[in-house]
């Protein structure tokens, strides 16, 4: 049995735990943080994109282990130096993971397949689960650097695996920005912010476990108690259909598409960020 499949089976009960634990404190303190239909949605996604993820993990870890053996740096960090390998390929799969998720909201396709990981109006523990379903298509692709620095598919995998189980603790109203933790790390309350609509909160905040790179490159923005926010797209899905709420953004960009008849305008709407627009004549 992998590394992976011992975490998922460790982790699912206290996913599970937590849930159950949020529902029970929200519905004490008369506050709706869960409804049927858009939780059934999360773990249907969840079951969605697990599919995707078992049916790409050869290509995944092939494509991986094929730059892992033309390797640039060959130190085998992992078995000489466990402690700095281990951080190393941490920081690394952090790093990439921040472009990779930055790539999501600026290039629309991908948006197409990211915003499914945004398209609920709560937010809770639940949401954690809701997957960009079609992302294990791709994502691999953005962790080739971390294979020529001499890491191979498995190692870099696990600790993204890993780094995934953090993220599922951010997705609760309940915790703040934890003072000193959220000078380094992502908290409940940077990815509140992530997760809103609220014009000023978009595109913030992409950090997988360290809020650094967001205040490195530009993209942090802190939760302010004057503007609460707004969870969901800025255009809702309005859609339950387990099918359908996986396809609207693709769905709205093929319309896009279709609307003109220039292919320089086709690709723009494309590639350019959700919002793009053909410029005016």
């Amino acid at each position: 049995m992998s590394k992976e499949q011992w975490l998922l089976i460790i982790t699912l009960p206290i996913f599970v735990i937590f849930i159950i634990a949020e529902l029970i404190i929200s519905g004490k303190q008369r506050q709706q943080k869960y409804q049927f239909k858009d939780t059934s949605i999360s773990i249907w996604f969840a079951v969605l994109g697990g599919i995707f993820d078992i049916a790409m993990r050869g290509i995944c870890f092939l494509i991986l282990n094929f730059f892992n053996k033309h390797a640039i740096i060959h130190t085998d960090l992992i078995i000489y130096n466990p402690l700095l390998g281990w951080v190393l390929v941490f920081m690394a799969q952090d790093f990439f993971f921040y472009w990779l998720h930055r790539s999501e909201h600026s290039v629309r396709v991908l948006w197409a397949v990211h915003s499914n990981h945004h398209s609920s109006e709560n937010y809770n523990f639940a949401v954690a689960l809701r997957s960009s379903v079609f992302q294990p298509l791709y994502r691999y692709i953005f962790y080739i650097p971390i294979a020529l620095l001499g890491f191979d598919g498995a190692t870099i995998m696990f600790v993204y695996a890993v780094n995934q189980v953090y993220q599922f603790f951010l997705h609760t109203e309940y915790g703040g920005e934890m003072n000193t933790w959220g000078k380094i790390f992502v908290t409940p309350s940077h990815h509140r912010v992530h997760h809103a609509s609220n014009p000023r909160y978009l595109d913030k905040n992409m950090g997988q476990v360290l809020i650094i790179w967001d205040k490195i490159f530009g993209t942090f923005q802190a939760e302010l108690k004057e503007d609460k926010p707004i969870y969901g797209l800025t255009k809702n899905i309005e859609t339950h259909h387990p099918f359908g709420s996986v396809m609207v953004e693709f769905k709205r960009l093929f319309k896009d598409i279709k609307s003109t008849n220039s292919f320089k305008q086709k690709l723009g709407y494309f590639i350019h960020k959700p919002d793009w627009q053909p410029p005016l004549k």
